[in-house]
């Protein structure tokens, strides 16, 4: 996904080309959005993140095994030390970072948790600073000041919205952003795996070992009558299993390779967008300056650390 290489600097792109990569990138960008939706309208119906994110894995690990098999046809097989790594970044890129998302919308809006999520490349930034001592330079730094300013606007909404309480939201935004940072790890380390493994295959073979994880936890710590879910639940995870979770990664990949990693990151800024109009119409969350200046200063900090970079 985002950790694919784009086109060489100077490479000719049909104009025909340009406009299916931005539609595909801005399909998978709404696409991804809708899942923070799917999750707050199935926790209506009283169902708990270990179950919900279960079902959503359990639906979704034949197409990404399936994804994991085609994108390894004709190469060698997995060496130890690949399995290692691939083990490694399904647990923290994906079934980590799922679980501890599914569990902050228990106590976040859709709109706050897609902001926090929006921070990944800041978070991608600074680890680089601490495991390998990367410059940042001054413009990225006022970037990522930038973004967390909105934060920090919409998380004050948040706590007004309603006589919110303070603890629970505390808890939700610390756990998406745990989210983020251990999705940010997930794409830090695997730059240096997806060469030799490629990225079609990376993607199937973490993604379904996330799958088992989530699938094992419930085994673990939930009894088999906490399958028994109303109807809906099981619709709604299914939707997100393919439309939010399967669909969304190849049309992403797709994008990439038509247009680049940096024009489908731009494109995907509409993103937070998405989420934010969905949250108002689908769930009835407010819309309010608060809102739409924290939006505005996320998307202008990613904006400008996508420039300065």
């Amino acid at each position: 996904m985002r950790f694919v290489h784009g086109r060489l600097k100077g490479a000719a792109l049909p104009r025909h080309g340009l406009g299916t990569g931005i539609a595909l990138a801005a399909f998978g960008a709404v696409a991804f959005s809708g899942k923070a939706i799917i999750v707050k309208l199935a926790y209506r119906h009283g169902v708990d993140a270990v179950t919900l994110l279960m079902y959503r894995m359990l639906f979704a690990l034949p197409m990404f095994a399936l994804l994991a098999w085609w994108g390894g046809r004709g190469r060698p097989a997995l060496k130890r030390h690949d399995w290692v790594a691939v083990l490694a970044l399904g647990f923290c890129g994906y079934y980590l970072a799922s679980f501890l998302d599914f569990a902050g919308l228990k106590y976040v809006s859709a709109s706050l948790e897609r902001l926090v999520l929006y921070l990944n490349p800041t978070l991608v930034l600074l680890l680089g600073w601490l495991l390998f001592r990367r410059a940042v330079s001054a413009r990225q730094m006022a970037a990522m000041a930038v973004s967390y300013a909105g934060i920090a606007l919409a998380f004050g909404h948040e706590l007004r919205f309603e006589g919110a309480d303070v603890k629970a939201s505390m808890t939700g935004a610390g756990l998406v952003f745990a989210s983020a940072l251990s999705y940010a790890v997930y794409l830090v380390y695997s730059g240096q795996v997806v060469n030799r493994i490629g990225s079609l295959r990376l993607t199937g073979a973490a993604t379904s070992v996330a799958c088992v994880l989530c699938i094992g936890q419930f085994a673990l710590l939930r009894p088999l009558a906490a399958a028994e879910v109303a109807e809906p639940v099981l619709w709604l995870s299914l939707l997100n299993a393919v439309a939010c979770t399967f669909v969304p990664v190849l049309a992403v990949m797709l994008a990439i390779e038509r247009v680049g990693a940096a024009v489908t990151a731009q494109t995907g800024m509409i993103g937070p967008l998405a989420t934010v109009a969905m949250g108002v119409t689908l769930l009835g969350e407010p819309l309010n300056a608060w809102i739409v200046a924290g939006t505005a200063l996320v998307l202008a900090g990613v904006w400008l650390l996508a420039r300065s970079r």
